[in-house]
C-alpha cells in the first residue's frame, strides 16, 4: 500500500524527465504500477531506458499537454515559464519539485539511509547498494549516477530506501532520513545561501534530523557515529596498501579489527567513502562478510574515473570532478595509476562556482605541466567572465584554453605510449572526450 501522492494519485509527468534522479524516479514509480510520462530538452542513455520501458517521452517537440496526468514533477533547472509547468498551475494539478517529491516516495519505505556531502555521494551510494545487495536485503537505491552494475535505479524491495540527499537549494533538508550520513561539508552551490555558516547550519539540520547520525570525525555530530583517518574514529582503516591507485586496508570498528578491505576503485578517497558505507551498512546490522564483498564486487560509478579506451597505448580516463577538492582527489590518483605523463583537459561548471572558487582551481590545476581548460559548462547559468573558463586558463601560465572538440584532439596528439589523458568535469565534457577518443582511435 502507498502513501502520500505517490499512494494517492494514478498518473505523473515529469518535467526534465532525463536527468539521473528524475528518471530514476520515473522508473520506480513506473514500477509501482503508475501511469508515467515526460519531456526533457534532449536525448539521452536516461531518456532511451524510460522509452524501453514503454514511458513516453518528448524530446525538443511540441510541449505536451499535462492535462491527463494528477502530478507534475519538475527539476529546479525547469523555469516558471516552461509551458507544461505553467499549464499544470492553470488547470490546478498537483505540481511539485524534485526534491519534495523525493521526500514524499521516503515515505513508503521502512528505513531511509540518505547520503549528503560536497562531493563522494554516489560511490556511498553505490557501495551500500552493493553491500546491501550482497546481504540479500530488500532494498531500493536511487543513484545521482550510473552504478556500473546497477545503473541509477536498483529496487528488490522496501525495506529500506538509500538515496542521495542533495544541498542544491537546500532540497536534502525536505527528508527526514532515519540514518543521515554526512561525508563531508565542503564550500559549494553558496549561490543558494547566505553564506558559509548558513551552509553548514544546513547541513547539522539535515543530520540533526536523523535517528542514527554518521559524519566524518565527528566535525558535525561527535556523539554520532563517526569515519575517519586514525584512533579517534569509531570506524577508520590501518595497514592502508596501494596498488596502482587501488586501496586495502584493515577496517576497524573501535580497537576490533573486523578484517581486510580490497576496494575495486581508484582513489585513496574511496577509503573513505567506504568506511562511511560500513558504519550504515553496521547500524542496520549487517555483517562484516557482506560488507567486504559488497564492496569488492562494486566496480565502479560512470563517469567516477571510468576508463574511455587504451589508444596506442595512450589511456583515456573520465571523472565528474568539479569542485578543487575533487580535482585535486582524481589527479592524485591519477598520478598513482599513470605509468607515463599525464595530460588533463578541465571543464569548469558552472560560472558561479569557477568565480567562488578561483583562487582553489588555480591552486590545484597550477602545478600541471599538460593542462587544458575547455570552454566552461553554463548549465542554467549567464556567460560571466570573471568566471569563465577562459579566465581561468589565462591565470595559470602552463595551461591551453579550447572551445571546440579538435582543441582537445590536437592537444591529446601529444601523449605517447604509458602517458594517461584525464577528462575532468560534470558538463558535456564526457560526451565530447568519448567522442574525441573515437575520433582518435580511427587515426591508427
Amino acid at each position: 500500500m502507498l502513501n502520500g501522492i505517490c499512494g494517492n494519485n494514478h498518473s505523473f509527468y515529469f518535467v526534465g524527465i532525463g536527468g539521473v534522479s528524475m528518471s530514476a524516479l520515473a522508473k520506480l514509480v513506473h514500477s509501482w504500477g503508475k501511469r508515467v510520462a515526460g519531456s526533457d530538452i534532449c536525448r539521452s542513455v536516461y531518456t532511451d531506458e524510460l522509452a524501453g520501458l514503454g514511458i513516453a517521452v518528448d524530446i525538443c517537440g511540441a510541449a505536451c499537454s499535462v492535462a491527463g496526468f494528477d502530478v507534475v514533477v519538475y527539476t529546479d533547472a525547469i523555469p516558471e515559464s516552461n509551458p507544461q509547468l505553467s499549464e499544470a498551475r492553470r488547470l490546478g494539478k498537483t505540481v511539485i519539485s524534485r526534491g519534495r517529491f523525493l521526500a514524499d516516495v521516503c515515505a513508503n519505505f521502512g528505513t531511509v539511509i540518505a547520503v549528503s556531502g560536497c562531493h563522494g555521494k554516489t560511490t556511498c551510494t553505490c557501495m551500500l547498494a552493493h553491500i546491501f545487495s550482497a546481504a540479500d536485503k530488500k532494498f531500493c537505491a536511487h543513484i545521482g549516477g550510473r552504478d556500473i552494475e546497477f545503473g541509477n535505479l536498483y529496487s528488490c524491495g522496501n525495506d529500506y530506501f538509500i538515496t542521495e540527499a542533495c544541498e542544491y537549494k537546500k532540497n536534502f533538508l525536505y527528508l527526514k532520513p532515519d540514518t543521515a550520513i554526512v561525508l563531508n561539508t565542503g564550500i559549494d552551490h553558496l549561490e543558494c545561501y547566505k553564506n558559509i555558516g548558513d551552509l553548514k547550519n544546513s547541513y547539522l539540520n539535515f543530520i540533526g534530523s536523523a535517528d542514527v547520525k554518521i559524519n566524518f570525525n565527528g566535525e558535525l555530530e561527535p556523539d554520532g557515529l563517526t569515519f575517519g583517518w586514525g584512533d579517534g574514529a569509531m570506524y577508520s582503516a590501518k595497514k592502508i596498501n596501494q596498488t596502482k591507485g587501488k586501496y586495502s586496508f584493515d577496517l576497524f570498528e573501535g580497537d576490533a579489527d573486523l578484517g581486510r578491505i580490497n576496494l575495486n576503485v581508484y582513489g585513496r578517497h574511496n577509503i573513505l567513502n567506504a568506511l562511511a558505507a560500513t558504519a550504515a551498512a553496521r547500524s542496520a546490522q549487517i555483517g562484516f562478510n557482506y560488507i567486504k564483498l559488497g564492496l569488492s564486487q562494486f566496480k565502479g560509478v560512470e563517469r567516477r574515473f571510468e576508463k574511455l579506451g587504451d589508444v596506442g597505448g595512450v589511456e583515456f580516463i573520465a571523472d565528474y570532478a568539479h569542485h578543487p577538492e575533487e580535482i585535486s582527489a582524481s589527479i592524485s590518483t591519477a598520478k598513482k595509476a599513470a605509468e607515463g605523463r599525464l595530460f588533463v583537459v578541465f571543464q569548469p561548471h558552472t560560472y558561479s562556482r569557477t568565480k567562488l572558487l578561483f583562487k582553489q582551481f588555480v591552486r590545484v590545476l597550477a602545478h600541471l605541466q599538460n593542462l587544458l581548460i575547455y570552454r566552461t559548462y553554463a548549465a542554467r547559468e549567464y556567460y560571466d567572465d570573471g568566471g569563465s573558463a577562459l579566465t581561468l586558463s589565462q591565470h595559470i601560465k602552463k595551461s591551453r584554453y579550447g572551445d571546440d572538440e579538435r582543441d582537445i584532439i590536437d592537444f591529446v596528439s601529444a601523449a605517447s605510449a604509458g602517458d594517461m589523458v584525464l577528462f575532468l568535469g560534470a558538463g558535456d565534457i564526457y560526451d565530447i572526450a568519448k567522442s574525441a577518443v573515437k575520433k582518435i582511435s580511427a587515426r591508427l
